[in-house]
Order: structure tokens, then sequence, then C-alpha cells
């Protein structure tokens, strides 16, 4: 199928913010903020120094990415392809769009990945990131 592109407004909050919420459970991140926040949170993101791209298959959203783009890095916060909808090629169609349509080819691409996330860290190896520093940490105690 198709997977073609658009870039993500206000019209499209609840979406990203669903999928911000369900990317954040499935990678395992420690984020307490509700539903409400999430979107609200997601709402200044877009409105400020943020874009959001919805790839859709047959006008359906199937995925997105969140990035802030400076001058010389181009850094992903968030990307989520619909549960029902991995393993079938679109993150990496999707990576590909953004890599060689929607980014300028000249600036340093980064993300964030948690060390326990496995399955996103080999995803994100096979497209060409490679490991560049590790964030150490020590949690409060409850």
């Amino acid at each position: 199928m198709n997977l073609t592109y658009r870039r993500a407004g206000l019209d499209d909050l609840d979406i990203l913010a669903d999928w911000n919420r369900q990317l954040i459970r499935d990678e395992g991140h420690a984020n307490p903020m509700t539903a409400d926040q999430l979107r609200e949170r997601m709402r200044g993101w877009i409105g400020g120094d943020y874009r959001a791209v919805l790839f859709l298959e047959s006008d359906e959203p199937v995925a997105y990415g969140l990035y802030r783009e400076s001058e010389d890095e181009i850094h992903l916060r968030q990307f989520y392809v619909e549960r029902n909808r991995r393993r079938q090629g679109i993150g990496r169609r999707a990576m590909e769009t953004l890599i060689g349509t929607v980014w300028p080819r000249d600036r340093r691409l980064t993300v964030e990945v948690l060390c326990t996330n496995e399955a996103a860290l080999a995803f994100w190896r096979s497209i060409g990131y490679r490991d560049y520093c590790l964030e150490l940490e020590i949690r409060p105690e409850p």
C-alpha cells in the first residue's frame, strides 16, 4: 500500500495524544501524565518549535513522528506506529520519507531510546542510527 504523509495540526491533537499515551506504555517510560496533560503538552509542542507528521495508508492514520529542527540537528522526539500495523514496513517507510523527503539532508539526526526498549533499539540501528551516548540515573525511592 501507498504511504502518504501530511503535517499534523491542532485538529489532530486527540489522535496524537492517544498515540503518545500508547507510546509511553509500549516503551516502558515512567511518564505519569494523564491523557489531558499529554494533549495539552502536544498542543504546546506543535504550536511552538516542534513539527508533527502524520503518515497515512488509504487516508487512515497509521503513524506519526514529532521532531524539532535546529540549524545543525533534527531531533526526533516521538515516533509511533499503530500497534496493529507494526511489522509491516510502515515504520521503515515513514522514516525513509522523513530522512529522504521531509528533512534537509545537511543535519545531524538524533533520537532517544530507552535502554530497555530492545525492539526500538534494533529498529533505529537497522535504519542507520548509531549509539552515541548513554544517560544513567538513580531513581528516587518511592
